[in-house]
């Protein structure tokens, strides 16, 4: 079988490809307005998560930890979580939203997050701050299993079927992003604009990317209301982009509240966002304008500039979150390129149902291995030891020094990117983002050639 999916044949991970269920947690937490998130474990479970959003996204971003220590772990530590709460409130008057995230300690030791909250509900929140809106959510994200996809995937559904609430009907689709950049959401609302619908978006993001004014530093959060999360429910269908990150709460809010249900494929690349804007299409009933008809005639325009005369048969590697990964994989088979390894960095065993991977498997003509519970070890063995020969990589910072050390041209896409500036305003999705990520492979690929000094003649110079 030319394409093959195959789990990591090693016990144990050497330099993972992705992080944990809490980090995801946190990331949907910080799209939500007038919400700071506690994240019940140890110091370093903020410290660190924070430090990767600062890197990506070079700002600043508030996220509280219950600061378990020894003491906790053995005799446990839900005093801390009502500590956390009662200092979160008292600090920031703003506040309306608080997620309890446990971590791998605190759910290993078994503290009951939605028990202390039912406590704090029935007293701290009745006696102290009687009258003020407050929303304790408990968003369980152990860390002994799953990975950031998951645990990004398990906030959004927390969040959604606890503040979703039938009332009259909006007029809205709700869009689901999955786990995307501010450019990202920008572009997904100007398509959105030009076929004149209406959106509950989550998460918006575009905040993300703040401004330093000149009264002072402006602290990053994103702008999904509690009103909007609340009228989730009364929206005409919901569009979730990427089947593992959002994916669980478009079919919650179909089961629990008949709202009508597409779950991707991510609009990475032509083919998939027409998809996108015909599922949008059909949603809503509203028509899809001549200017976007236009954008795509120049995407597609752009793309066949590169596509046969510099992309065919080019090897790539691309590693990542499952849903960009498989939108990369048909991105580049689309360019005539030959996506020999694709790595899916989690645990995840429902992979080989995904009806895209299934796809791939049928129509692929070349020897691709799809690899799950991948680490990037998996990556540098090949190169090193069985002969893998690439031209390019696809993934994010971490990836770099396999780049480096082999001298393989990358280009970095995905979460996190910490050694490019400014990546998370370029979008990635709908037509935009395929002019940018196929002019930023080329470019990446010409490079290349002019530092090796070779290859030269490919770009029909005299």
């Amino acid at each position: 079988m030319p394409c093959e999916v195959k789990a990591k044949e090693r016990a144990g991970v050497i330099n993972p490809i992705l992080t944990c269920q809490p980090c995801g947690s946190q990331f949907a937490s910080i799209g939500i307005k007038d919400c700071i998130g506690i994240v019940h474990g140890g110091q370093g479970c903020v410290m660190f998560v924070r430090l990767l959003f600062s890197q990506h996204f070079k700002e600043s971003f508030e996220i509280a930890s219950s600061s378990v220590h020894e003491d906790g772990a053995v005799f446990g530590a839900l005093n801390r979580v009502e500590t956390a709460v009662d200092v979160l409130l008292m600090r920031y008057p703003h506040v309306k939203v608080i997620p309890i995230i446990t971590t791998c300690s605190t759910e290993v030791i078994g503290d009951d997050i939605d028990g202390v909250i039912l406590k704090l509900n029935n007293e701290l929140l009745k006696e102290k701050y009687a009258g003020r809106e407050v929303h304790l959510i408990p968003v369980h994200a152990p860390s002994f299993k799953g990975s950031m996809v998951s645990g990004y995937d398990v906030a959004v559904k927390d969040f959604v079927s606890y503040f979703a609430k039938k009332d009259k009907p909006n007029g809205k689709i709700n869009l689901i992003t999955g786990w995307v950049n501010p450019g990202d959401v920008t572009a997904l609302k100007h398509l959105l604009a030009e076929m004149q619908v209406e959106a509950t978006v989550l998460f918006e993001i575009e905040d993300f990317d703040s401004p330093l004014m000149p009264d002072g530093n402006w602290v990053s959060h994103g702008n999904t209301t509690v009103a909007d999360l609340t009228g989730t429910a009364d929206a005409l269908g919901t569009i979730a982009l990427n089947r593992y990150e959002g994916g669980q709460t478009a079919t919650y809010l179909e089961r629990e509240f008949d709202i009508p249900a597409i779950v991707g494929p991510t609009p990475i690349g032509i083919r998939n966002t027409d998809i996108f804007l015909q599922n949008v299409r059909r949603m809503t009933g509203k028509a899809i304008p001549q200017s976007l008809v236009r954008e795509r005639g120049l995407a597609i325009d752009a793309l066949t500039d590169l596509t046969h005369m510099f992309f065919a048969d080019k090897k790539v590697a691309i590693y990542g979150n499952a849903d960009l990964v498989i939108g990369l994989a048909e991105f580049c088979i689309d360019l005539e390129m030959k996506p020999v390894l694709v790595l899916l960095g989690d645990d995840n065993t429902t992979y080989p149902n995904d009806p895209r991977i299934q796809a791939l498997q049928e129509k692929v003509d070349f020897d691709m291995e799809i690899i799950m519970n991948a680490d990037l070890w998996e990556l540098e063995n090949r190169i090193t030891n069985e002969g893998l020969e690439l031209d390019l990589i696809l993934g994010h910072s971490k990836g770099r020094f396999i780049s480096i050390d082999h001298k393989i041209p990358m280009v970095r896409v995905g979460f996190p990117t910490y050694d490019r500036a400014g990546l998370h305003r370029h979008p990635i999705v709908g037509y935009a983002g395929a002019i940018w990520l196929a002019e930023e492979m080329a470019n990446t690929l010409f490079t290349d050639m002019e530092y090796k000094k070779n290859k030269e003649w490919i770009l029909n110079v005299w």
